[in-house]
């Protein structure tokens, strides 16, 4: 049985990687993946598939390096992960859908880590954090830019991947999966 998924795609059309959605979903589609659908140019990519999501990851990593000429992570959340990365936001609904954000994990982060960086975070800014199941809840509050809070920070931080999507984003994505 096929399950309807989200690819998130980190760091595409930022920096020198840029790739056309166009182009993204054909190397997909040659790739054997079905039922593609892009939503923005940020690497958001809806598809089914039957496999186990891991693969689904490794395939898509694949892709970019081999079609593309990048290495980039791919998270593949199922529907439902992906609501849950919106209702269970504690900063969702407080702050700002644009500066509020889910940021997907590719592991949970050992024990400490979270907690270090958020004890780290308490005397550096405003953002809010929480974690989830393979996710982050971070609230830029002044905005992404006034933040000195980025991927590698958290990367190295955190001894794990993450892409992040603000929840714009991740609602007008729910909307396109159905619901």
């Amino acid at each position: 049985m096929s399950t309807r998924y989200l690819a998130l795609l980190g760091s595409i059309n930022i920096g020198g990687n840029r790739v056309k959605m166009v182009d993204l979903k054909a190397a997909l589609a040659q790739e054997g993946l079905q039922e593609l659908e892009t939503v923005a140019a940020s690497g958001n990519v809806i598809l089914t598939d039957p496999r186990e999501p891991f693969l689904i990851e490794m395939q898509l990593e694949q892709v970019l390096a081999e079609r593309f000429g990048f290495k980039s992570c791919a998270m593949v959340r199922s529907q439902a992960e992906v609501r849950e990365a919106v209702d269970d936001n504690p900063f969702y609904g407080v702050g700002s859908d644009k500066m509020v954000h889910s940021i997907f994990l590719s592991d949970q982060p050992q024990p400490g880590r979270f907690e270090d960086l958020f004890e780290e975070r308490k005397a550096k800014g405003d953002e809010r954090l929480a974690l989830g199941d393979r996710v982050l809840f971070l609230d830029y509050v002044h905005g992404v830019s006034a933040s000195d809070i980025t991927g590698k920070l958290l990367e190295r931080r955190l001894g794990v991947k993450g892409t992040a999507r603000n929840m714009n984003s991740l609602k007008n994505i729910l909307n396109k999966m159905g619901g």
